[in-house]
């Protein structure tokens, strides 16, 4: 029961935060730049096309955020924020060593790793996965999820060398 709780506890609070983030980035709200900000972030990396990888952003927060809320089809909403978090630390945050104060890897990379146990230990008793019976096949969906992320990492990686240089300061205030 206090596996359960605390599984709960931490979906709720890390799906939250991303709810919020991604909603920064698709909406605007909470002082986020929302889609043109986000465009211009997207941009400001490198990455082609914009307004597609801008949605992925926003949408993978959002609703990895919002799927980790409500314990529904896990290990889906993980993978979202897994995905959004790896762009965060290895084509971000890299360059700027472990420390946040130094915009380092250390937040996002503690998102990624809370959402990658939240991943591996299932959603708990206190979801719809539990309510409804739910249950995708484990834990072949959580590998063929990280190897779409790591294509997804790749691609976007591609993106930026198919692309002209831009600006580096584009977008630094709305990171991921």
């Amino acid at each position: 029961m206090l596996l359960d709780l605390g599984l709960f506890i931490l979906r709720l609070m890390l799906g939250l935060t991303f709810m919020g983030h991604g909603s920064q980035k698709l909406f605007g709200w909470f002082k986020g730049g929302g889609w043109k900000g986000t465009q211009k972030m997207v941009a400001g990396m490198g990455s082609r096309p914009v307004w597609f990888w801008a949605l992925l952003s926003g949408l993978s927060e959002f609703g990895g955020g919002l799927l980790l809320v409500l314990g529904l089809l896990s290990p889906i909403g993980s993978l979202g924020i897994i995905a959004a978090m790896s762009i965060a630390v290895f084509k971000v945050h890299w360059r700027s060593g472990f420390w946040v104060t130094n915009h380092g890897i250390e937040y996002p990379l503690t998102n990624l790793v809370a959402a990658l146990t939240l991943a591996l230990a299932g959603p708990g008793h206190f979801s719809l996965d539990a309510l409804f019976g739910l249950a995708l096949p484990e834990p072949l969906a959580l590998v063929i999820g990280l190897v779409l992320v790591a294509i997804g990492l790749f691609a976007q990686d591609l993106s930026k060398k198919s692309s002209p240089a831009q600006p580096s300061s584009a977008g630094q205030g709305n990171r991921p």
